[in-house]
């Protein structure tokens, strides 16, 4: 049964972008340093595999999905990675107006709210887990009740500002079942399933 599965880097005090993010620099100031983990000089550098084996299992996991989920903000960032997240899976983009025009590639525009658009996801992914990417998005299925699990690449830096990745949640309290802890160099790697009420 495929899960919703958000994968995330983030710095200590739970920032995923620095300062200032925009398509330029869509990291923001100092941002690239909550990725450095997957640019370690890694065996194959041309597709960012990182060289320790604890970030090589999150990497392949990461892309062993069979859908992404991202947040419009973020694929546009992305220039939605030229219509090809990976390995052709679709990916679907959340938003109440989609731009005209045909979307590039394998993006597909949901309209219909946040539990179609995961629904749409997990049928596409044909059993496999869905990647989630957006920290607006990300907090928008945690209050839905859709999101199943994070996978949070936690980087030791502070950044001090820049892009929050839990703000905004409200008041409803959320609880996390920690599911795996992988230590590699840089980075500690933490999965959590979402207690379901």
């Amino acid at each position: 049964m495929s899960r919703l599965v958000l994968y995330m880097s983030m710095s200590l005090d739970g920032f995923i972008a620095g300062p200032k993010d925009d398509k330029d620099d869509p990291l923001g100031i100092n941002g690239n340093r909550l990725h450095d983990w997957l640019h370690d000089g890694g065996s194959d550098p041309g597709s960012h595999r990182p060289s320790d084996e604890p970030s090589r299992t999150v990497f392949d996991e990461a892309l062993a999905t069979g859908a992404v989920i991202s947040g419009r903000r973020t694929a546009e960032l992305a220039d939605y990675w030229g219509g090809d997240h990976h390995d052709g899976v679709p990916v679907f983009v959340p938003t109440r107006h989609a731009p005209a025009g045909d979307p590039p590639g394998h993006v597909r525009f949901v309209t219909d709210g946040i539990r179609s658009c995961v629904a749409q996801a997990k049928a596409a992914a044909g059993g496999r887990d869905v990647m989630l990417h957006g920290a607006a998005t990300a907090r928008e299925c945690l209050r839905a009740g859709v999101l199943d699990e994070l996978e949070i690449h936690l980087v030791p830096v502070l950044l001090g500002e820049g892009r929050p990745l839990f703000d905004e949640l409200g008041t409803k309290h959320i609880e996390l079942d920690l599911v795996r802890t992988l230590e590699a160099p840089g980075v500690l790697h933490l999965r959590y399933r979402v207690r379901q009420p």
